[in-house]
């Protein structure tokens, strides 16, 4: 039979009462509450609609929508009128408009709680940039620092625009542990730029199940039909959530205390990725979720480790997003009281590597606003085509990354 090789879409998410626990059974989580279910769900959309809009770059993708929907919800804080109506729409808000700020609060607080806990380490900082004796909203800046403790720090991008742009890169480098270098490249900035909003997250996390060093081997990996090369692969077999569908299989990787997890997608036809990445929705989401079922499974996957950086104005845009880059119908009057500020750039930069061990992952997203059973032998689940993975927290069913793995040596 022909070895079929890998390449792949990364989704990673927190996903809510739908994981297997330890081996005796599932793992029984605190229900989520409404208005944070009902955010999620949104993130999610949000994270598949985004996600179809960037796919179409070629290579390896990934990214982390949660660092994206609290920038640009900590800016929609801000918006005023047909804009603060576009941007709830592309976002996906289906809270009524002043119960957002508190459910990304608790969101936010609920995850970085956990990963105080010392199974895994995840942390979520936010960040406010303000241009010195700039006159910013108080109320404004009490939303920030309340909901998304992102108090505001004084630079000056008028005077002193490449300090600015070094000491916000510099937060950023410190908060995902020296993984995104470099979110605001030289141009970025502009001396009109009266505030930028930073997020960044930081995820590592060990295996529950670690693959064994020793195990791992050169195996083929199919870039196309016609082009194999060969990849590290990593080989187990335990006992693992996993379903199949007419298209695709599915397999769950749980990481250390089973609070979060891996999910990894896997296409039945090795050139089948893009057919499944158009078909991917919430609705499949969830029902792939729901479906997952704990049974010995070999498991074949490969190490990788990618770097991805994007330019969202333009995909935003795209989704509907429009007034709020432009500088004539941007309303932004509840962060200075006037409508002389618009959004000049949306960058974001994630990082991922996933070995024996288990992953570690990081993101940042800077928001420039500027003014004007024997049983059967187990099934092989080798992942040696295009597939989808995501990394989800168990409970609250956040979309944290999502991407893609087209060539695990790039």
């Amino acid at each position: 039979m022909r070895t079929m090789g890998i390449a792949g879409f990364i989704l990673v998410s927190l996903v809510a009462d739908m994981a297997f626990g330890g081996k005796k059974g599932p793992m029984k989580h605190a229900p989520v509450p409404r208005e944070q279910a009902a955010l999620v769900k949104g993130n999610t959309q949000f994270a598949l609609d985004l996600y179809g809009k960037v796919r179409g770059k070629e290579g390896n993708l990934f990214l982390s929508p949660y660092s994206i929907s609290s920038a640009l919800a900590m800016t929609w804080g801000g918006a005023r009128g047909q804009t603060a109506e576009q941007m709830a729409k592309v976002l996906h808000f289906g809270l009524v408009g002043e119960k957002v700020h508190p459910a990304f609060g608790a969101l936010t607080k609920d995850l970085n709680e956990g990963g105080k806990k010392g199974n895994y380490e995840l942390s979520v900082a936010n960040a406010l940039w303000v241009q010195k004796e700039f006159k910013f909203l108080k109320d404004f800046l009490d939303l920030n620092e309340k909901y998304y403790g992102a108090g505001f720090k004084n630079v000056d991008f008028r005077g002193a625009t490449e300090k600015a742009r070094q000491t916000i890169n510099a937060w950023v480098e410190k908060e995902t542990h020296e993984k995104i270098k470099e979110l605001i490249k030289q141009g970025v900035l502009a001396p009109n730029a009266r505030l930028v909003l930073t997020n960044a997250i930081y995820f590592k996390g060990q295996w529950a199940l670690k693959f064994k060093g020793e195990a791992t081997k050169e195996a083929p990996f199919s870039l196309s039909a016609d082009k194999i090369i060969d990849v590290p692969m990593m080989t187990q077999t335990d006992s693992f959530g996993y379903t199949e569908f007419d298209d695709y299989r599915a397999l769950e990787l749980p990481y250390k205390g089973e609070a979060l997890s891996m999910i990894v997608m896997l296409p039945n036809k090795a050139d089948g990725l893009a057919t499944f990445e158009e078909t991917l929705d919430v609705d499949r989401l969830e029902k792939c979720f729901a479906s997952l079922s704990r049974q010995k499974v070999e498991v074949s996957l490969p190490k990788f480790t990618t770097t991805a950086e994007f330019s969202l104005a333009d995909p935003l845009k795209k989704l509907g997003m429009d007034d709020a880059f432009d500088p004539y119908k941007a309303d932004f009057s509840s962060i200075d009281g006037k409508k002389d500020l618009f959004i000049q750039a949306v960058v974001h930069k994630a990082f991922v590597d996933v070995n024996e061990e288990g992953t570690e992952a990081a993101a940042a997203t800077g928001l420039v606003v500027g003014a004007l059973s024997r049983p059967m032998p187990p099934p092989a689940f080798k992942a040696d085509h295009p597939f989808l993975f995501l990394i989800r927290d168990i409970r609250t069913g956040s979309v944290l990354f999502i991407g893609r793995i087209v060539n695990p040596k790039a």
